[in-house]
């Protein structure tokens, strides 16, 4: 028994990016009785196995290795559900996600009840339901107010089903011990949805709970390693800092609609693209072809509605095109390594690491473009995946 639970406590506290003062924490011990029992130096008391069962969301028979079947099917569960959302691609709007989607939901729901407290099937059914309830009833917004700013039409929001539902499975996951990382991706799409549904005490709460930026994990891990570890960690600090730049921006310049439209808007994507650029000085973006990609294809979008200018429109799609090629290439390839400077520390791409771009990503990046932008387009046969 010493030695299996000691494996089997060590196995789960990984799997949830647990740290042995985190498990200690919670059980009322010492960091180095966790120690003993990890290295088989001893074992916790009978009397302590629920409270241990629990932390981890296991059964007391999983705890001790007598049951492996559980986690298999759970994995099974989530392998599923995963592979439908990858599916769907990275672009959503309202009917462009499959039926596949509202049959993951079923299954996940009896998944729930199945193995309840489970966080990491209570993430996939939130997450499935925001999206599901986007695909049927959308999102209503209105600049049409006298300082032009976006407003939710939150009493549309708040009787969509789906989003009462996700809201559910997300206070519920909070309270089900969930990992760092399970628990981060929740606050912030429940933050979002709070938000989007005009619970606005609700959201505030959440948020303030939260910590500030500047000791977040990526930003204090560069600190604790040297040599080139340290760099690693560094350097995931710079990538995260600007991506999380890049959301920040975009969601500030959609929220007025006179920012929108202005010539603001294309500064501030040149600008993003040059830092990524500068990062990126030998070219190799990695998955990060995909977010330069992002931002050439909104800078197309502003020059073919906005200015006119379908020759820079041409321009930039061109390049987004380019670099969300390179992407789909490394995706499916793999064996990728970084070498500018800054990130060259960067952990290397294995095969089937990145997320694909799903089923019909050409057909949904052009389809609100505008026509007569489009038939430009269907002019050279490059674009010809575009409209297949």
């Amino acid at each position: 028994m010493q030695l299996s639970l000691g494996q089997k406590i060590r196995e789960l506290r990984k799997r949830d990016g647990r740290t042995q003062e985190n498990l200690a924490e919670a059980l009322g011990v010492t960091s180095q009785a966790i120690s003993r029992w990890e290295s088989n130096g001893g074992y916790p008391d009978m009397e302590m196995m629920p409270a241990i069962a629990n932390y981890f969301h296991v059964s007391i028979d999983e705890l001790f290795g007598y049951n492996s079947d559980r986690e298999e099917k759970i994995k099974n569960i989530l392998d599923k559900a995963d592979k439908v959302i990858t599916n769907q691609g990275f672009h959503y709007y309202q009917g462009s996600i499959s039926e596949e989607v509202e049959s993951c939901i079923d299954m996940l729901r009896i998944a729930a009840d199945e193995f309840p407290n489970e966080p990491r099937i209570l993430l996939r059914l939130a997450n499935t339901l925001y999206t599901w309830g986007f695909n049927k009833y959308g999102m209503k917004t209105d600049y049409k107010n006298e300082a032009g700013i976006l407003r939710y039409d939150t009493e549309y929001h708040s009787q969509n089903p789906y989003w009462q539902e996700a809201i559910s499975a997300f206070e519920k996951l909070l309270k089900s011990n969930p990992c760092p990382k399970d628990r981060e991706s929740a606050i912030r799409l429940m933050t979002s949805l709070y938000m989007e549904m005009g619970k606005y005490k609700e959201a505030k709460e959440l948020a303030e709970a939260q910590s500030s930026i500047v000791i977040g994990k990526e930003m204090l891990m560069p600190e604790t390693a040297s040599g080139e570890e340290m760099m690693r960690y560094q350097a995931e600090r710079v990538m995260t800092l600007l991506c999380e730049l890049r959301i920040s921006v975009a969601n500030a310049l959609s929220s007025k609609i006179s920012f929108y439209t202005s010539d603001c808007r294309e500064k501030m994507g040149l600008a993003l693209i040059n830092l990524f650029e500068a990062v990126f000085e030998d070219g190799r973006c990695g998955e990060y072809h995909q977010n330069i990609g992002n931002l050439y294809m909104n800078l197309a979008d502003y020059e073919s509605y906005i200015a006119k200018n379908f020759e820079k429109a041409l321009e930039y799609f061109d390049k987004g095109f380019d670099h969300y090629k390179k992407y789909e290439r490394i995706s499916e390839e793999g064996d990728y390594s970084y070498s500018a400077p800054l990130v060259s520390y960067l952990k290397p791409i294995e095969k089937g690491a990145l997320r694909h771009l799903g089923e019909n990503f050409w057909q949904k990046e052009v389809k609100h473009l505008s026509e007569e932008f489009k038939n430009k387009l269907r002019e050279n046969p490059k674009y010809k995946v575009c409209f297949e």
